[in-house]
């Protein structure tokens, strides 16, 4: 009976939640915005390339005077540059529009500087001037070194692959990173996302003053339970709807959206910090959410429980203002505090995991916090729902939760709940 009681309430918290409107309002506004930037993107560098393409079918008229003597002759032409003789003339030429650019190169480009004198074509066009001086001298002196290799070698252009060791074995360096990072991601967008439904999954029975005739039917550990099971599920939904928008256009409009292509296979899935991962996400969200549903149980309104949500939420971004600490020193005496302390624990420990600065002690000291931690913060919602539950007008007061005469609230809500039938079979006839 148990089991079906709570395959009831995780369904009808879920759908009461998904048919909201203002749910998908709220869930829907984030992907459609992504849409309209991704496709203004996509119609920008559409517009982009067209110029581009242009631009280079429309060669630029210029002239240049150099005293260093690495220009190509051949080169400037193909350019559509000519040698000027005399470079006051050209400068005119230039202030008048008859000309589109004159560049004066010295003679030694290393120590003075390139003069480009340009007509006035626009903010982003005159930009071009520059590219093109700085283009025929570079390929000008690509020349002169007569190897393409060592002109290469020369600016660069070569690639390295480095090998880093640990304890004798080949460690994957930021391919090992990244997974267990995503961790820490996907705690983030979850706790951000639904921390206000959890925070009100307790006070909107409250406030619709319905719990009493709830608590008459349904235990309050099953109700708890199964809004936490239906808040887990709301989440997956959202994180699904809001990946969506991103994958497509990676899959499909990746080179006209500029997204960078992002090589998997150098991503490395080590097991013990993913596991380690998991169970930091896992035993973070079942503490934050013990809480947060804790604190609604306690306070008589949204209103009322929002002085005490915001510092309870700015404690998972603590750790971020030591971030370069937990990664460079992570035996400092603030991030080992950090480390334990269960608001930060989760984020701290997700770092330290990743960058592989977490003992396998340390991981267990950790993941056994938080679950024991959360399942407490769990019993202590269900007990402050069932004692706090009639608490309409005033915030719960812990002594009577905890005191000596606390089945007296279950009585009450029975009682409210009798008074309640008793006012609706008593209204007058009009």
């Amino acid at each position: 009976m148990g089991r079906h009681n709570l395959r009831t309430v995780v369904s009808f918290e879920f759908l009461r939640t998904v048919k909201k409107r203002r749910f998908w309002i709220a869930t829907l506004a984030i992907p459609i915005i992504l849409g309209i930037v991704f496709g203004l993107v996509y119609l920008s560098n559409s517009a982009t390339s067209s110029t581009a393409d242009a631009q280079k079918n429309d060669k630029l008229a210029f002239s240049y005077s150099d005293s260093s003597h690495l220009i190509s002759p051949e080169l400037a032409a193909s350019f559509g540059g000519t040698a000027a003789p005399d470079p006051v003339a050209a400068i005119a030429a230039v202030k008048d529009g008859k000309l589109d650019a004159f560049f004066a190169y010295p003679q030694d480009p290393t120590q003075d500087t390139v003069a480009v004198y340009g007509k006035d074509k626009g903010i982003f066009k005159n930009g071009a001037y520059d590219a093109v001086a700085k283009q025929l001298l570079v390929l000008s002196a690509q020349q002169k070194v007569g190897s393409p290799q060592l002109a290469a070698l020369i600016q660069g252009d070569f690639q390295t692959d480095t090998k880093t060791y640990k304890d004798g074995a080949e460690s994957g360096g930021l391919g090992t990173v990244v997974p267990p990072l995503l961790c820490l991601v996907v705690f983030y967008v979850t706790i951000i996302l639904l921390a206000n439904q959890m925070l009100s999954s307790t006070l909107e029975e409250k406030e619709n003053r319905v719990t009493e005739m709830i608590l008459t039917t349904l235990n309050p550990t099953t109700l708890v339970v199964g809004k936490v099971i239906s808040l887990f599920l709301v989440g997956l939904l959202q994180m699904l709807v809001f990946s969506t928008p991103t994958v497509l256009g990676y899959l499909l409009f990746r080179s006209k959206l500029n997204i960078p292509d992002f090589d998997l296979s150098h991503l490395t899935l080590q097991p013990g910090p993913m596991i380690v991962g998991v169970l930091l996400l896992v035993g973070g969200f079942i503490l934050f959410t013990g809480v947060l549903v804790a604190i609604g149980a306690v306070m008589p309104s949204v209103k009322e429980a929002g002085t005490v949500f915001g510092p309870i939420m700015a404690l998972i971004f603590v750790p971020f203002y030591i971030v370069s600490l937990v990664i460079s020193d992570p035996q400092a005496i603030i991030v080992q505090i950090f480390t334990y302390f269960p608001m930060s624990a989760p984020v701290t420990a997700m770092l330290r995991n990743a960058f592989g600065s977490l003992s396998p002690v340390e991981s267990i000291v950790v993941i056994v916090e938080l679950f024991v931690l959360g399942f407490i913060a769990l019993r202590l919602a269900v007990h402050l729902f069932r004692y706090g539950s009639i608490e309409y007008s005033r915030k719960l007061s812990l002594r009577t939760a905890f005191g000596k005469n606390r089945h007296v609230p279950a009585a009450a809500a029975a009682a409210g709940s009798a008074r309640m039938a008793a006012n609706s079979n008593s209204q007058p006839v009009r």
